[in-house]
């Protein structure tokens, strides 16, 4: 761990957490605890060498730890009291980088796990009426549900609960929405978003 050498909060975070894919494997822990095959796959372009030596780090640094998955020796990592922090300065991110989405993926790769952190993040500082919801997002090959309660929005995995509506639409249009950087009218004049369901709780949800 390389150090700045100063005196400031700042500094001596990054010196934990600002090398090179170490915010996005927290982002994968924040999700769901993970075992070293999840994070390869949830962090397409890592070498595995260099997650080992990062993992190697976090740990170090008493921002994960590991714990036993299941039977036998497999471990899978997860944070830290301490770590699970960084998700307020983490969702801050996601909604600092707003502007830098509306250009669509361009090829980047996509997980549709990464909404369950994305989704909330920009809907829970936006919305302020929140309906009790359950909003299914076809995104993928992999259905997810987007909860909406009183305190708060959760996206996951549907978990076979009745659905008040579902929304079919390309990643970047379903953030857009989370965001308020795109309306639901506008998107369905558009034709890039389907809902199947009570449009009005659609509404309600993203406030669009």
């Amino acid at each position: 761990m390389r150090s700045y050498g100063q005196y400031c909060g700042l500094a001596r975070s990054l010196e934990v957490v600002g090398d090179r894919w170490n915010l996005l494997i927290v982002r994968q822990l924040l999700i769901a605890p993970a075992r070293y095959r999840d994070l390869i796959d949830g962090l397409p372009g890592i070498a595995t060498n260099l997650l080992a030596d990062r993992l190697r780090d976090l740990e170090r640094s008493g921002v994960i730890e590991r714990r036993p998955a299941g039977q036998g020796s497999v471990v899978e990592y997860v944070l830290t009291p301490w770590g699970a922090e960084l998700r307020g300065p983490i969702e801050s991110l996601i909604r600092w980088s707003t502007p830098l989405m509306v250009r669509g993926p361009e090829g980047d790769s996509f997980r549709p796990g990464w909404l369950a952190l994305a989704v909330p993040a920009l809907l829970d500082t936006r919305v302020e009426v929140r309906p009790s919801a359950t909003v299914g997002l076809e995104i993928g090959e992999e259905p997810l549900q987007l909860r909406a309660t009183r305190s708060g929005f959760e996206v996951g995995p549907h978990d076979g609960r009745d659905l008040d509506a579902t929304v079919r639409a390309e990643p970047a249009y379903v953030l857009g929405l989370a965001a308020g950087a795109l309306t639901l009218s506008d998107a369905r004049a558009l034709g890039v978003v389907e809902i199947d369901g009570d449009e009005s709780i659609v509404r309600a949800v993203f406030a669009a």
